[in-house]
């Protein structure tokens, strides 16, 4: 387990290049302001308030590849259980902090990925305030 990566997985730097080439700039690896700081997100976008994680089969549970080996089964089994329940608590604390969290497998492509999220950083920047303009009266 010490050698798996926390950050700069295949998948998360296929998915940041993508958003990088939609013109879309973010931090890596850091915590959500408003939020604890023991929790990191893969990518975060400030302006839109997005976080964003890529997550892996393995480790998170994915439905459709994630599997439970079949060496030491039942501890696997609370270990992986327990990287399920952080990931939902984690969910809960930044939607309450005002944060949208997105979540990618890494088997999804990361260039449909990337659109689903340039169209939510669009969409979540059309609906929000422009402080610039507010209370600027003529």
């Amino acid at each position: 387990m010490r050698r798996t990566r926390r950050s700069g997985t295949a998948p998360e730097i296929a998915l940041r290049r993508a958003l990088h080439r939609r013109g879309l700039r973010f931090l890596v690896d850091v915590a959500a302001p408003g939020t604890n700081r023991r929790r990191r997100v893969d990518v975060l976008l400030r302006g839109a308030r997005i976080a964003l994680f890529i997550d892996g089969c393995f480790w998170h549970s994915c439905p459709e590849h994630g599997r439970v080996p079949k060496r030491n089964h039942d501890w696997w089994q609370v270990k992986l259980y327990g990287v399920v329940v952080r990931d939902r608590d984690t969910d809960a604390q930044l939607s309450s902090a005002g944060w949208l969290v997105v979540r990618v497998w890494e088997h999804d492509d990361p260039e449909e990925a990337a659109d689903r999220i340039a169209a939510l950083v669009r969409a979540r920047r059309a609906k929000a305030p422009n402080p610039r303009t507010l209370g600027a009266g003529g």
